[in-house]
């Protein structure tokens, strides 16, 4: 958990938490997720300069499930409407794996609110491949067979090289805190993993942005998230020796590119 002392984020339909002090830096993490997931290890780095803004989506953390599918654009809007609740008027915004569409669609719905982009591990729209794996990942989660889930999400959520490292006793604890971590809107979550579609926002993107991809990424592959650098003019490209789990594998390195990239910004 961070160590830096926190306060609860009011007047917003998402919960969540507010760390550090200084240029806001509003988080949007992964499906089937949360914030802990998604960016624990690097909450106290970002937050000795930045506020860190850290709302969990339906159905995470302590935000209750939305009875209706989720979009991008209400996402979107319910992020913005966070990080104002913070007292922040303009942020940054570090998106992880499906958080990365949500913050693109944040910048274009209301560009006054977003000074920079941060993008790591994300997609601009899934291919046949990553829509199998969702699909998978999914039917694996209502067959209720949990050690079966944890096995298929531990295979494609870190590197082999990462997970080669690790004993038999390890690997079975790794995989042993996945399911009573799985998020009540796993399902919701990762349904709107399938259809995101953000094409035609990349040309209307003004400010500047960083692309994070993990060379191992074996849920959204480096390949996926290159698209997004390619199709953002001006952004810049890190590739991390990492699998989808950045936070676990690269939180230093992770950290180390997001700080550099936000120290050039002006915010």
């Amino acid at each position: 958990m961070p160590s830096h002392s926190s306060t609860r984020l009011t007047d917003t339909p998402l919960t969540g938490f507010i760390y550090g002090s200084g240029p806001g830096l509003l988080l949007a993490h992964g499906a089937s997720s949360d914030i802990q997931d998604s960016f624990g290890p690097l909450i106290d780095r970002l937050a000795d300069t930045n506020t860190v803004i850290a709302p969990d989506y339906p159905g995470s953390g302590e935000t209750p499930p939305d009875p209706e599918p989720l979009t991008l654009d209400g996402l979107a809007d319910q992020l913005v409407r966070s990080a104002i609740g913070s007292g922040r008027d303009k942020v940054a915004i570090l998106g992880f794996s499906t958080g990365s569409p949500v913050a693109v669609r944040a910048a274009t719905r209301h560009p006054e609110r977003v000074s920079a982009l941060i993008l790591s591990a994300g997609l601009v729209r899934p291919n046949p491949r990553l829509r199998l794996i969702v699909d998978t990942w999914r039917q694996l989660a209502r067959a209720g067979d949990q050690r079966a889930l944890a096995a298929y999400l531990v295979l494609i959520g870190w590197s082999a090289a990462w997970l080669e490292d690790l004993s038999a006793s390890e690997l079975t604890e790794l995989a042993d805190e996945i399911p009573p971590n799985l998020p009540p809107g796993a399902d919701a979550q990762l349904d709107l993993l399938s259809r995101v579609d953000i094409r035609a926002d990349l040309a209307e993107i003004t400010v500047p942005v960083l692309v994070v991809a993990g060379a191992h990424d074996q849920v959204i592959s480096q390949n996926l998230t290159e698209q997004l650098a390619n199709g953002i003019p001006g952004a810049g490209l890190v590739v991390l020796d990492s699998g989808h789990a950045l936070a676990a594998e690269r939180p230093a390195e992770w950290a180390d590119a997001i700080l550099e990239f936000l120290s050039t910004v002006r915010r």
